[in-house]
């Protein structure tokens, strides 16, 4: 089992900047990545960011140059810095591991998720 723990959320103003920690605890092994998931107010959950094992990032549209996805593998920690935040940034923020158990078998674990507000 996997344990996720999200931090940072809170109020932000436009403009401003935030960043969101994971920190991963109990079987860590064999992950095949990351990310950062969110849901906003009447819209599905979407990818916001995801970190493979061998470095390689991807990113939403929206948030291309704004947000940045990195990890510490000794503290077994994955951060989002977001930058140049909007109100339509605005949602409830998920910390995601990827997980290969036997063969192509591959298990997905959630944090509580975080809320992110941006607004004056």
């Amino acid at each position: 089992q996997v344990q996720l723990v999200e931090s940072g959320g809170g109020l932000v103003q436009p403009g401003g900047s935030l960043r969101l920690s994971c920190a991963a605890s109990g079987s860590i092994f064999s992950i095949n990545a990351m990310g950062w998931y969110r849901q906003a107010p009447g819209k599905e959950r979407e990818l916001v960011a995801l970190i493979r094992s061998g470095g390689s990032t991807n990113y939403a549209d929206s948030v291309k140059g704004r947000f940045t996805i990195s990890r510490v593998n000794a503290k077994n920690t994955v951060y989002l810095e977001m930058n140049s935040l909007k109100p339509e940034d605005t949602a409830v923020y998920y910390c995601n591991v990827k997980q290969s158990i036997i063969g192509n078998l591959e298990m997905d674990y959630w944090g509580k998720g975080t809320l992110v507000t941006v607004s004056s």
